[in-house]
Parts: C-alpha cells; sequence; structure tokens
C-alpha cells in the first residue's frame, strides 16, 4: 500500500505546479485537462482547461493534484491540520526554497537555527499549503 496526498488547488493547479517547480524543482510527471479526460461525465462547460488530474514529483515523492475535488472554484481551498515536511542536507537549498515559498505566503516560524535540528522553520505558502523545513546535517 502507498500513501499519496493529493492536494486540490480549486482552479489553480496550473499556477501551482509552475510555483513548486520554481521553489522546489518539483517535477510534473502527468498532467490531464478536463477536456482529455475519457470519462467527459465528470466535466461542465467552462472546465474544459482546468486540471482534472496531475501527478508531481519533489525529490523522489509523489503528490497528486486537482483543479476540483475538495473544494468548489468559487471557494479558496484550506489546508489545515497537517503540514509537509521537507529534509533537506543543505542549508543554501533549504534557504532558497523557504524564501520562494515565502514569497506571498506567511511565514509561521522563521528559518533558522534550532536546538533539535540543524536549521528548522514553517511556512505557509500563497495557496495555503503549510510546509516545514528541517536541515539535519548542515551541508552548506
Amino acid at each position: 500500500m502507498a500513501v499519496i496526498t493529493t492536494l486540490g488547488f480549486a482552479g489553480r493547479t496550473e499556477e501551482a505546479l509552475a510555483f513548486y517547480r520554481e521553489a522546489l524543482d518539483a517535477e510534473t510527471v502527468f498532467l490531464m485537462r478536463f477536456r482529455d479526460c475519457p470519462d467527459q461525465s465528470h466535466a461542465e462547460p467552462g472546465m474544459e482547461d482546468l486540471i482534472f488530474h496531475a501527478t508531481f514529483r519533489i525529490d523522489g515523492s509523489d503528490f497528486m493534484a486537482s483543479d476540483v475535488g475538495f473544494n468548489d472554484i468559487e471557494t479558496p481551498p484550506e489546508f489545515a491540520g497537517f503540514s509537509l515536511l521537507l529534509r533537506f542536507d543543505s542549508t543554501e537549498r533549504a534557504k532558497r526554497a523557504f524564501a520562494c515559498l515565502a514569497d506571498r505566503g506567511t511565514i509561521v516560524i522563521p528559518f533558522e537555527k534550532s536546538a533539535f535540528t540543524d536549521w528548522y522553520g514553517i511556512v505557509v505558502d500563497r495557496f495555503g499549503v503549510s510546509w516545514k523545513f528541517n536541515v539535519q546535517q548542515d551541508g552548506g
């Protein structure tokens, strides 16, 4: 059994994928728009360009994303009660990624040296996704 996180971006999936590609070097490995979905019973007029399903990968971890299925398109999604942890071996790479995710986001705990790990911080990105940052071995 595998557990894969699926994120619903309520009409902003394409923007989110581009953002995570820039911030975290994420790779989109699969993308299907509603116009290409084999079962058109899920599509309504005007949804043709929305993303029915996407899979993206961050350093070997797969995530799924969609424009619908979680929230109404008119209502921004709310991601509450969890964080995605990013464990880095390079402080410089972590600093760059933290700064990218913090752009138009909210810093919950600044990314700084920590008593329980080399570096730690929490940021909620512009899409409302909470990310914890951890550098266990300072590689630079």
